[in-house]
């Protein structure tokens, strides 16, 4: 790999390179240069490489570069994308890699484009011929919003392989189980009227009043009924997050709209949580003249759970020296479940760090990184560990 540039030189120029993905059109960017460069260090390095672009816009792409051949196999895995940054709220320039307090500070270097150099660091000067069974790199696009890059490689049954590390920052603590996620607004339509007499309008409001308590009396249910100790808060969560109806103290409230947020345990569907929750509504209004509209602000990540007994979790555990844990936050490993690939979430950097202004990456995190990677490629790849 004497073509690939120095791991801090592959960092630089993947945080120097926005890709910022946001649901807000006027913020959102491609991530296509950022794979361009990934491909072209591993194209260089002997890789098999495909670019994938997403269906419907041509900025946005998967990377899958293989090296190797056969069945089974090792997935390293991180997304190319960032969320926005917060303008003058940097004390260092978020698209420059600046090294300081034995940190680099740049965006996406928790979150998580060094870890995608940090995997390419660790297959430096491996031939196709030294594996057993080939190590796949995947980089992936929009994680950050709508999981595109995700569903793409699923609707294409790609990539093929049993085993998956998620570089998303945990610490170098690996993590088997996380929530699900997905957001819904509820709209009502009422009638407006002079605030004088009740009996001129149907108030929207109002009737979001009883909407609140019939989801607030949902969720108590769901609470009752999940539970799951792993999860520092074991229960499913439903948030309360935007409420917004009426226009003037002294008129009848003719719209409001509520969004929420729920984030499920593992076990519960997505899918059947929003019917749920459409009938929940539906039934709360009957007969109350009241007109409702649902809207998926996000589809949703299914909540996500590998086995404690699969091979890539019992092999994490042991070169990391930490149990597995579960986390509040989603990732793509629900994607890669789906496509038959045990799966384990394994990073360097701080959730703490990510979607924070100066986002760091400590530089104690480097070596330890590549080294754990070097030893899972070395014993699934390589060795092909009867254990696996």
């Amino acid at each position: 790999m004497s073509n690939t540039p120095s791991l801090l030189h592959m960092i630089e120029t993947l945080v120097s390179t926005p890709s910022v993905s946001s649901s807000d059109a006027s913020l959102d960017q491609g991530n296509l240069a950022v794979i361009e460069h990934l491909a072209g260090w591993l194209a260089d390095s002997g890789f098999s490489v495909e670019v994938m672009t997403l269906p419907g816009d041509s900025r946005k792409a998967n990377l899958i570069a293989t090296l190797g051949s056969g069945t089974g196999g090792l997935v390293l895995s991180g997304h190319t994308d960032t969320v926005p940054y917060d303008e003058g709220k940097w004390q260092h320039d978020p698209f420059s890699l600046t090294q300081a307090n034995q940190r680099l500070y740049g965006l996406g270097t928790s979150d998580m484009k060094a870890f995608l150099a940090l995997a390419i660091e660790a297959s430096r000067g491996l031939r196709a011929g030294d594996l057993k069974e080939p190590l796949i790199l995947l980089a992936t696009a929009d994680e950050e919003t709508s999981m595109a890059g995700a569903k793409a490689l699923v609707d294409r049954g790609l990539p093929q392989a049993r085993h998956a590390i998620i570089g998303e920052p945990t610490g170098l603590r690996p993590v088997r189980m996380h929530k699900g996620m997905m957001m819904e607004a509820i709209n009502l339509q009422g009638h407006s009227g002079h605030s004088s007499d009740p009996a001129l309008g149907n108030s929207a409001l109002e009737a979001m009043y009883s909407v609140i308590g019939a989801l607030r009396e949902w969720r108590n249910e769901l609470q009752q009924k999940y539970y799951d100790a792993c999860f520092a808060v074991p229960v499913p969560t439903l948030n309360l997050g935007h409420i917004h109806g009426g226009d003037n103290p002294n008129r009848i409230c003719a719209e409001c709209e509520l969004h929420i947020d729920l984030r499920p345990l593992p076990g519960m569907d997505p899918q059947q949580l929003r019917e749920e929750l459409h009938q929940r509504t539906l039934a709360t209004l009957r007969d109350s003249g009241i007109q409702v509209s649902f809207k998926s602000l996000f589809d949703g990540v299914p909540a996500m759970e590998t086995p404690a007994s699969a091979a890539i979790v019992q092999l994490a555990e042991k070169l990391t020296g930490h149990s597995s844990e579960a986390v509040a936050f989603g990732t793509e490993a629900p994607y890669f479940n789906q496509l038959g690939i045990e799966t384990v979430i394994l990073g360097p950097g701080d959730i703490d760090q990510a979607h924070q202004p100066d986002e760091y990456l400590a530089l104690d995190r480097l070596t330890p990184t590549i080294e754990i990677l070097e030893q899972m490629i070395n014993t699934i790849c390589i060795r092909r560990d009867p254990l696996l």
